[in-house]
């Protein structure tokens, strides 16, 4: 975690989802639904096509942030909400930048704004805020 201050951006996590990546995290989660199987269910249900599930998007967010803690720490909270669909062929992104860091008793919290979203059309899919605990005390650490 070389460059922890406020504003700082923590390094993104990128998938490209297609119906092969949907299909095994249906397999997972028991998740067998139309609209994110068979194009015209997805059409139906208001997309384009077939569309991932929403709690793909979660998932990239919880593994962007694990992977920058690289088990130096530990999600204390995290939320998003979902505002536009995952399309095949679509590229995600996880991003999330620090918005305030400070230390309470004797753990050093960091902050985070957090998104998904599709770089080429400029969009988010979800956003939200988390919260992770450090290991390591951060000295002088504050917004």
């Amino acid at each position: 975690m070389a460059d922890l201050r406020v504003g700082a951006e923590i390094p993104p996590f990128v998938r490209t989802t297609d119906a092969a990546n949907w299909n095994r995290y249906a397999a997972v989660n028991d998740e067998f639904v139309g609209i994110h199987m068979d194009d015209e269910s997805g059409r139906a249900a208001g997309g384009t096509g077939a569309f991932g599930m929403g709690n793909m998007q979660w998932a990239y967010l919880h593994n962007m942030l694990r992977d920058w803690l690289d088990g130096r720490g530990r999600i204390v909270s995290a939320s998003c909400r979902l505002r536009s669909m995952n399309t095949k062929g679509q590229t995600v992104t996880a991003g999330g930048r620090i918005t305030g860091i400070r230390v309470v008793g004797a753990q050093t919290l960091v902050d985070l704004d957090i998104w998904t979203q599709d770089v080429v059309a400029d969009r988010i899919l979800a956003a939200g805020a988390a919260t992770v605990a450090l290991d390591d005390p951060v000295d002088g650490a504050h917004d």
